[in-house]
């Protein structure tokens, strides 16, 4: 993704948008509280529907629910941590409760790399969002000039010692660059 892409709108994912989606497997989705502000929760259940559409499925999002019961309007956000890209996906959630796409919809999380366990027992709704717009979403990190891979690698590396102090049980980070 360049920035080139940054003013287009779509109504469809690109093969770019969809293997950041499966790749990332975690979105931000925010959608309007009772209150009209926002309301914003990760979703670790994304996946590609189709070409027009993504859904997650409900394991603890009462307010998601209930929100979108109101006001259908949802965004979701789902970053790539090492790349600092991503997409902003923007449109109206469907929640499905019961019925035989509900059904389907629960099965297609039964095995796989989105499996979630038992699932006809934990999925309470599926939210299918019908897409309106994508945007790419892009670091200020790049207007310095920096490349995807130089950006790639000072994220990497950034990871690679927090993950390893983690395991290491250390939490000192001051002596990072």
């Amino acid at each position: 993704m360049d920035r080139s892409d940054y003013a287009r709108t779509v109504g469809r994912l690109t093969e770019d948008m969809k293997r950041v989606v499966e790749e990332q497997r975690l979105a931000f989705v925010a959608t309007v509280d009772t209150d009209g502000t926002p309301n914003l929760s990760p979703k670790g259940t994304i996946t590609v529907l189709d070409d027009d559409h993504l859904m997650f499925a409900d394991l603890a999002s009462p307010r998601t629910v209930e929100n979108l019961g109101r006001n259908a309007s949802i965004e979701l956000n789902v970053v790539d941590p090492v790349t600092r890209t991503g997409y902003r996906f923007k449109g109206r959630g469907v929640v499905l409760g019961e019925g035989e796409r509900f059904d389907q919809l629960v099965a297609s999380y039964a095995a796989g790399p989105r499996a979630v366990a038992r699932p006809t027992e934990r999925i309470r709704h599926i939210v299918v969002v019908e897409l309106e717009r994508c945007l790419p979403l892009i670091s200020p990190a790049y207007d310095s000039g920096a490349t995807q891979a130089e950006i790639s690698e000072q994220w990497e590396t950034y990871f690679t010692r927090l993950w390893a102090e983690r395991r290491d049980g250390h939490r000192n980070r001051s002596s990072w660059t």
